[in-house]
């Protein structure tokens, strides 16, 4: 099992994601001889998931049953374990897009935190591209190191446990692009400027707070980085159900009908818009938004190595 190359058949050792529903899921590490409880009953790894394909459907001891899936980059970012605050898909996709990374693209990170962003990054720069990601926190690096080695990505990134303000990446001159999440991009612009090759290449830096935002820029210009824009990405989903609205008395449905020749006691016209006119609603289907949303997370602020 890798998170960059999909395995057919789930093995002894694999993380695999439970599905129950889509708001439940969650992450399981199978073992011989291990069980999970689920609130259809027991998964007995041993013979409920090792040697059955991804995507199986499995019957739970209680007569439920749950879907194994192979775990990606976006299901492992919802059921990870939250080691700090992370990034979401949302944020995750203008990233990828913006920094133009692409398979062989060499990326810096900091810090790494629950590591998010880190399988994203690598699945995009797969199978020949590399993510050197740093953390400050030691126990942090050295629980991504271990992610990083079960989930069969540890060749692609390079975990360094220092301090990106006062010690840098560790490279230089390699990096394609340069991302910063940590409360202090601006002292990290001439370690991320070091980084990046010399022909030029991009970097962002995510902050939660706009004086974070204005201080990184003026770092920006300082070292001479272009094309410098901060975005705010919000999400707003919407669904589409049936609306019920009253329709206005204007005094003239009457005439309307009798002079179009409209029997509302001819079957064939039950069904038709009419009909619904002489009960005094119309339906028709609408998106609405829903009443709770996803605000802000952060600004993203991009720009571009100069190369004078």
């Amino acid at each position: 099992m890798s998170f960059v190359e999909y395995g057919d058949t789930i093995k002894d050792g694999d993380t695999a994601i439970v599905f129950l529903g889509h708001e439940s899921m969650f992450p399981v590490k199978v073992q011989h001889g291990t069980v999970t409880q689920t609130k259809y009953g027991v998964i007995r790894h041993s013979t409920d998931l090792i040697g059955k394909k991804y995507g199986s459907k499995v019957t739970c001891s209680k007569g439920g049953w749950v879907f194994i899936l192979h775990p990606t980059p976006e299901l492992w970012t919802m059921n990870l374990p939250h080691r700090t605050q992370i990034l979401y898909s949302t944020d995750i996709s203008i990233i990828t897009m913006m920094l133009e990374l692409k398979p062989g693209s060499i990326v810096c990170e900091s810090g790494t935190g629950s590591g998010s962003l880190s399988h994203a990054l690598i699945r995009t720069v797969a199978p020949t591209g590399h993510l050197y990601t740093v953390e400050f926190h030691q126990q942090r690096a050295e629980k991504a190191r271990e992610e990083f080695r079960e989930h069969g990505v540890e060749h692609l990134v390079t975990v360094t446990n220092q301090d990106v303000c006062k010690n840098g990446f560790g490279v230089s001159n390699i990096a394609d692009a340069v991302f910063l999440d940590i409360p202090s991009p601006w002292e990290a612009i001439g370690h991320a400027k070091s980084a990046l090759k010399p022909e030029g290449g991009r970097i962002c830096s995510f902050s939660p707070c706009i004086e974070q935002v204005q201080r990184t820029c003026l770092a920006m210009e300082e070292f001479g980085f272009t094309e410098i824009n901060t975005l705010e990405i919000l999400l707003r989903v919407y669904n589409v159900r049936t609306i019920s609205l009253q329709i206005p008395d204007l005094g003239e449905a009457a005439e309307d009908n009798s002079s179009t020749g409209f029997d509302s006691s001819n079957p064939s016209n039950q069904g038709s818009p009419c009909a619904n006119l002489q009960q005094g609603t119309v339906q028709f289907k609408s998106g609405v938004p829903l009443r709770e949303m996803v605000g802000h997370t952060g600004y993203l602020t991009f720009a571009t190595k100069s190369l004078f």
